[in-house]
């Protein structure tokens, strides 16, 4: 691996600090998770205490007061643990940071706190049914009434959605506006008329709760609206490049821990009196691997930097997005295959890195849908 220059002293002595709490608080429970389909409560109050989520709000709030570089470290600690099931990431890089950054005083005052000691689960409601990548294409309605919206609609494939007590939810304030008509507002998960539908089962990422959620005249307050009416599809789509650039971060990570796994085992392993790793096929393999994550470490550190001066723009998130995960399907498809019938069983990372990485090149932005924005800023007028 290529030397990193992004990250300071106090970030390496916070990144043993969250390999630490991997190690005791996540890993030997992260199978029981896995055929519970959700992680304990208990997990996040503790994540909280450790200072795992959003390590970047302000400590006014309660936060650390952090750069985004903490959140890239727990980030690829989590991805190269395999620890797949907290939602952290959803919370703090994705729900949270838009009432950090967008939301009213009284809001922030509010929620942050509890979102920020792990008593408040954040989910971030976008996907329906039938508006996937297409946020525009949204159903979900909420209607002013009095000084309340009235809220209607449903939600699918939500992270963090059987255990969230808060909802970022986007939804049209006025239909007939297109984006124009989105707006985010918050909604708690005892209000009335709020249901949870059932854990979805996944292919992966078994211990990540994955819901449909449903919203039948939910009462809110007008106050819960994050902004202004109509501005949710601009918050988005500034918010997208963040989400996108963190997606890579992940996908990345998993690379890396995967060349190692299949190094160290290559170099154990004998087929025909020889190691693994003296076969031709092998180390060519493994080296035309190691080359692109090297370049592609390159570009994705100097996003990460991009980001940390505001000058992370969504084409380049998009291709980062794009590339690292369709590199992540590449490598560990490639690197399952050096361990025989042992990369099909469960018990080994690789296996589970393998039905983990599917979904990386559909979520936050299909690999298609990256390519149509790449594609139409090279062509546009």
């Amino acid at each position: 691996m290529l030397p990193r220059s992004i990250f300071s002293e106090e970030h390496d002595i916070f990144r043993e600090s969250v390999r630490r709490f991997i190690e005791q608080e996540i890993t030997p429970y992260h199978d029981e998770w896995e055929k519970q389909g959700q992680v304990s409560r208990e997990l996040w109050l503790k994540a909280g205490e450790a200072g795992l989520l959003c390590p970047n709000v302000s400590e006014e709030f309660g936060g650390l007061g952090a750069d985004f570089m903490y959140n890239v470290v727990i980030t690829e600690e989590l991805a190269r643990a395999g620890a797949t099931g907290p939602g952290f990431a959803v919370h703090s890089d994705m729900a949270a940071t838009y009432i950090d950054t967008f939301a009213s005083v009284e809001l922030k005052d509010r929620w942050l706190p509890k979102l920020i000691s792990g008593d408040c689960i954040a989910a971030l409601g976008l996907t329906e049914p039938g508006a996937g990548s297409d946020l525009k294409e949204i159903r979900t309605t909420a209607v002013r009434d009095g000084d309340d919206y009235v809220i209607n609609g449903q939600k699918v494939y939500i992270s963090n959605g059987q255990l969230c007590d808060l909802v970022v939810l986007a939804c049209k304030t006025d239909p007939s506006a297109g984006a124009k008509g989105m707006s985010f507002i918050l909604v708690e998960s005892d209000r009335e008329g709020f249901e949870r539908g059932r854990n979805l089962e996944k292919l992966g990422l078994k211990a990540q709760d994955t819901s449909e959620l449903f919203f039948n005249n939910v009462r809110v307050p007008a106050s819960n609206l994050i902004g202004n009416e109509g501005d949710a599809f601009k918050m988005a789509m500034f918010k997208l490049a963040q989400e996108r650039i963190t997606i890579a971060i992940s996908a990345l990570a998993v690379v890396e821990a995967a060349l190692e796994w299949t190094v160290d085992y290559t170099k154990d392993r004998k087929a025909f009196g020889n190691r693994i790793c003296d076969f031709q096929n092998t180390r060519f393999k493994m080296a035309e691997l190691s080359a692109e994550a090297t370049a592609m470490r390159v570009f994705v550190d100097h996003c990460i930097e991009q980001h940390m001066h505001g000058k992370l723009d969504g084409i380049t998130a998009a291709k980062a997005k794009m590339l690292c995960t369709e590199l992540q399907c590449k490598t560990v498809d490639e690197c399952l295959q050096f361990f025989g019938g042992y990369g099909y069983m469960l018990e080994y990372p690789i296996a589970k890195a393998y039905i983990d990485a599917r979904v990386r090149r559909i979520a936050g932005g299909s690999s298609e849908i990256m390519r149509e924005i790449i594609g139409r800023d090279m062509f546009k007028d």
